[in-house]
């Protein structure tokens, strides 16, 4: 039976572009949210499920942080970069001007990520926020008028609409962090050479005190240990108690982690680990 994977839809989106790079011949289907993608791999509907984690210009993905640690607990398999190009898409029957635009439509990240385009020359545009960026594309397609919508080169294609300008993100070096979701280690197949490798963590403190983080962070320090990113979100307990989402440049091995865990949890602290993958980067989409 083939592999059946899921991904943040409808057609169009980043994450849909990630797909077809990185996966070749299996069955793929959309979904309208990130939790109902991810609610697919944990009910074992779906083999895997891909979906955005962090973005270079806007940050991490909270949705998906939240939803993995506080609903649904899926180990990360595989992690792709992808770089994001922006263009601002229009029904193709529109011949006014940028000025002339009323509205423009995206996922919530597209528009933070072009926020400076939006300013300068979008001026009587008001913003609507949309589910992903294909859906915006989606809805633009059936709607004439003085709107757009923020999306991909793809999604341009897909529902015959007209880039009025391209690459419209505010920073150059744009790329987006997809994980890989899965049960199944050996569903994940991705023809691509690794780049690197990485290993996510989640770290829960004690009650507060003084010194708390050093201490945690002196544990990966002394041991020579990499790490790339080190991200509080609220444990949703209750004001000032807060997990920590780090990430260590190396695979899980049987002598370090083991040693941070151990001198962790004689802290007071709980260390689970979300995943330990290859790291993919793709070229231009």
């Amino acid at each position: 039976m083939a592999t059946t994977i899921g991904y943040l839809g409808p057609k169009g989106t980043f994450t849909k572009l990630a797909v077809d790079k990185a996966f070749n011949g299996e069955a793929k289907h959309s979904f309208a949210t990130i939790p109902e993608c991810i609610d697919a791999v944990e009910a074992e509907k779906i083999d895997i499920g891909v979906v955005p984690l962090e973005n270079a210009i806007e940050g991490t993905v909270q949705l998906t942080v939240d939803y993995l640690v506080h609903q649904v607990r899926l180990p990360i398999m595989a992690e792709i970069v992808v770089p994001i190009q922006q263009h601002l898409l229009v029904h193709p029957e529109f011949s006014g001007e940028l000025v002339d635009i009323k509205e423009v439509h995206s996922h919530s990240h597209a528009i933070a990520q072009c926020h400076q385009f939006i300013h300068q020359h979008l001026p009587n545009a008001s913003i609507h926020y949309s589910s992903s960026t294909g859906k915006a594309a989606e809805m633009i397609s059936e709607r004439k008028g003085p709107i757009a919508a923020i999306g991909n080169q793809l999604a341009a294609h897909l529902y015959e609409l007209k880039m009025i300008r391209k690459n419209i993100h505010d920073f150059p070096n744009n790329h987006t962090r997809f994980v890989v979701l899965s049960k199944n280690k050996e569903c994940v197949n991705i023809h691509h050479p690794v780049q690197s490798e990485k290993t996510t963590l989640l770290i829960t403190l004690p009650s507060d005190f003084a010194g708390a983080l050093h201490q945690v962070l002196s544990a990966f320090a002394w041991r020579k240990m990499n790490l790339s990113k080190i991200e509080s979100r609220p444990m949703k307990t209750g004001l000032g108690n807060y997990f920590f989402i780090v990430d260590v440049d190396q695979p899980y091995d049987n002598v370090l982690f083991p040693g941070v865990k151990g001198e962790l949890e004689a802290l007071g602290c709980q260390l689970t680990i979300l995943g330990t993958y290859p790291v993919y980067q793709l070229d231009k989409l």
